[in-house]
């Protein structure tokens, strides 16, 4: 099982972190990497809630759901608010090397001021880049911390 671990640290509170965690309006806004747009269909935040979104890529790109787009679906597994958030999510996709479970847990520490956010992505399928995978989860907490810490 492929894993990528990327931690951040924001100037917000744990509450005001978690509050976005768990906002389809901010998840389309922050859980997306540079050079692509999210569509929330489902975000239902509780446990055993549904989730489907699909990030498009805003020009060049190869999606793993269909030519530009990369969907996935699944549930949210545990909600503790002001301390973490898990979810197992699976791509929309015909490709085999694309398909899998995927669970990613987001957990928050009070950390110098602020919040300390440590995403956890386990099962990555073979077909996904674990740099990638690194790279896309820094920019998407890169774009976190902007929204929080603009909003703090």
């Amino acid at each position: 099982m492929t894993t990528t671990r990327v931690e951040r640290h924001i100037r917000a509170s744990r509450q005001r972190v978690y509050a976005v965690l768990v906002d389809p309006d901010a998840v389309s806004r922050w859980k997306v990497p540079e050079g692509m747009h999210a569509h929330v269909h489902a975000f239902e935040a509780r446990e055993g809630g549904a989730i489907r979104v699909t990030l498009t890529y805003d020009g060049e790109g190869e999606g793993k759901t269909d030519a530009h787009s990369d969907t996935y679906s699944g549930c949210f597994v545990t909600l503790v608010p002001g301390e973490c958030v898990v979810d197992r999510i699976a791509f929309e996709t015909g490709d085999p090397s694309m398909r899998g479970v995927m669970t990613t847990t987001v957990t928050l520490a009070d950390a110098a001021g602020g919040t300390l956010v440590t995403a956890l992505h386990e099962g990555l399928p073979p077909g996904v880049s674990p740099a990638d995978n690194e790279t896309g989860w820094r920019m998407a907490l890169d774009r976190l911390a902007g929204l929080v810490e603009s909003e703090a």
